[in-house]
């Protein structure tokens, strides 16, 4: 009778249903992790997109769609998109994106198998347009330092957290952008860069004009210094636009 009366504690006090099924434990409620990836400063990644998939608000299948991966540039060129950080949710990967476009300074998320492998670069350009300067750094460091054209009052040069996105060797022919321009992920009102007002940073054909407020929104450089500028700062590149 003894081991009776044992079972049926046992059977009372056991983690199972009266269905006989197990009784879930409770659901972990303990916030998500977003790990940080870029600090857009020393350390930045950046990749190519793999498809032209969704572009999410939040980090979930379910969340609305703000855009969707390009695969290539306006001009031809494999599409960049920087990425901020990571985090995941419900076994999925997704990663927060700068996203190039107008309006600027938007994000959105992806899977992560949406982008190809993550690059580094430590590199960041710091556009000053009150001083009219331009300054490269590596690691924290000052590599490289212009004075620049920047837009006029009626088109001007945005500010914000931008990327180089592309570079392109003379762009348009007759010197009119100079041996190089990059193709960053601003856009401006207006602008002469080629099919969609992409704000670009590159050589000139009226030097005289630098320093100064001359342009539609693009960045203006000298030749000499956009030739040493072409070999110092790779794809990805930040750039942060005062």
């Amino acid at each position: 009778m003894r081991w009776i009366i044992a079972l049926i504690g046992l059977a009372l006090a056991s983690p199972i249903s009266a269905a006989g099924a197990d009784v879930r434990p409770p659901s972990d409620t303990s916030p998500l992790k977003t790990e940080q990836l870029s600090n857009e400063t020393t350390v930045t990644r950046w990749a190519h997109p793999l498809f032209a998939s969704p572009i999410r608000h939040d980090p979930s299948p379910s969340s609305s769609t703000v855009g969707h991966l390009r695969l290539f540039t306006e001009d031809g060129q494999f599409e960049v998109y920087l990425v901020l950080a990571s985090q995941v949710t419900r076994g999925q990967t997704w990663l927060q994106i700068r996203i190039p476009g107008r309006p600027n300074g938007r994000t959105g998320w992806t899977l992560a198998d949406d982008l190809g492998d993550l690059e580094v670069v430590r590199t960041q350009l710091v556009v000053d347009r009150k001083a009219l300067r331009a300054t490269l750094t590596k690691d924290g460091k000052t590599i490289w330092t212009s004075r620049i054209g920047v837009g006029k009052t009626a088109t001007p040069t945005p500010s914000g957290h931008f990327y180089v996105r592309e570079l392109l060797r003379n762009l348009g022919g007759k010197g009119l952008y100079g041996p190089w321009a990059f193709g960053t992920s601003a856009y401006s009102r207006l602008s002469d860069w080629p099919r969609g007002g992409v704000v670009g940073i590159h050589g000139t054909d009226q030097p005289q004009l630098i320093p100064g407020r001359p342009s539609h929104g693009c960045i203006r450089i000298p030749n000499a210094k956009i030739r040493l500028l072409a070999r110092l700062m790779p794809i990805g590149t930040p750039v942060l636009i005062l």
